[in-house]
């Protein structure tokens, strides 16, 4: 749908989001997942009258993904973006071909850049085993400009204690709080992003903010460059108010960045994601995990893989999870470690 005024678009929210550039992909994860058994997984019974392997329908309410045994994402490479995890609820399990670890949730925001390549997966163990294991995250794919499509593979950890959060009352005394994982809001700043992101240069205007909004609430939206592609992803909630334009739930709204808007909530608690940023003006050539500028990129690619695989494999799954009882951590290359 187009509108006219500082709103270009909306479309409807499935799975994968609609995104502009310097943005590739957005999925929203959204699962309520059974108790765990033993192996922090599903019981076998769940499992029947599932595509195991390529389980992307929510049955039950939940989806296996490319996990056989537990949910997730099993090993698989990347090169030439950036990921950003955003995880609201539950947990992820990461492991890579560098030996590096983590397991992180609950608010906590993992940003990995794949540049020159790199393997790892993403599983999401079910820990509780008395309870159900509800899981809700954001994956945000961010390109990286040519010039440092092949930097270093890199990833850190923002978590949730330390994510900068902006804090508002409004006329009537309604709050919103917004999360900057990128970005400034009012001169407040997000941690530092990984050091070759597009994010990591404030000149491109990078904003990746998640926001709550008190019912009937009101909050006006930073301008930015005219050159920024801007989307509101509003994904929970009743409606809300753009400016005068009405907006139901599960709406992706493209706004023109340099003109103000204000956005209004309903008579519910509101969750909406904005992604914004300047546009890397460069070709664009993707294939499965390789995002680069051109064809012959893309080839090599898949000739380094098949002869290096990115530094090959350490771990002794292909879906690697960490014990149970270990909590939120992350190990890094250099072999130091943080605990949560």
């Amino acid at each position: 749908m187009t509108h006219t005024g500082p709103i270009i678009s909306t479309k409807p929210l499935g799975f994968m989001w609609p995104v502009t550039n310097p943005f590739l992909f957005c999925a929203h994860h959204l699962d309520d997942y059974p108790e765990g058994n033993e192996e922090m997984a599903p019981p076998p019974s769940a499992l029947r009258g599932r595509d195991i392997g390529q389980d992307f329908t929510p049955k039950d309410g939940w989806r296996m993904y490319h996990g056989r045994t537990i949910p997730g994402f099993p090993v698989h490479p990347h090169r030439g973006f950036e990921t950003v995890t955003i995880v609201r609820t539950g947990m992820v399990d990461h492991s890579d071909s560098h030996g590096q670890a983590g397991r992180y949730g609950g608010g906590d925001v993992q940003w990995m850049t794949a540049g020159s390549g790199l393997q790892h997966c993403e599983m999401f163990p079910l820990i509780n085993m008395e309870k159900r294991n509800p899981a809700e995250l954001f994956q945000v794919w961010l390109n990286l400009p040519k010039a440092k499509k092949f930097a270093e593979p890199h990833f850190k950890m923002f978590w949730s204690e330390e994510i900068p959060v902006y804090k508002i009352s409004d006329k009537s005394g309604k709050s919103v709080e917004i999360n900057i994982i990128a970005g400034t809001i009012d001169h407040l700043n997000a941690l530092p992003p990984a050091p070759d992101s597009w994010a990591a240069n404030p000149v491109n205007e990078v904003g990746i903010w998640t926001i709550r909004m008190d019912a009937s609430a009101q909050w006006n939206v930073p301008v930015a460059s005219e050159t920024v592609n801007r989307t509101i992803y509003f994904h929970s909630g009743s409606s809300i108010k753009i400016n005068d334009a009405d907006i139901t739930s599960f709406q992706a709204i493209e706004v023109k960045a340099d003109q103000g808007l204000t956005i209004t909530n309903g008579d519910s608690e509101s969750h909406i994601l904005i992604l914004q940023g300047k546009p890397i003006n460069e070709p664009v050539v993707q294939y499965g995990p390789f995002v680069m500028n051109t064809q012959a990129e893309i080839q090599q690619a898949f000739a380094d893989y098949q002869q290096t695989e990115f530094g090959g494999w350490p771990w002794p799954r292909r879906d690697q999870v960490h014990p149970r009882t270990k909590g939120r951590f992350a190990k890094y290359r250099d072999g130091s470690e943080e605990n949560r």
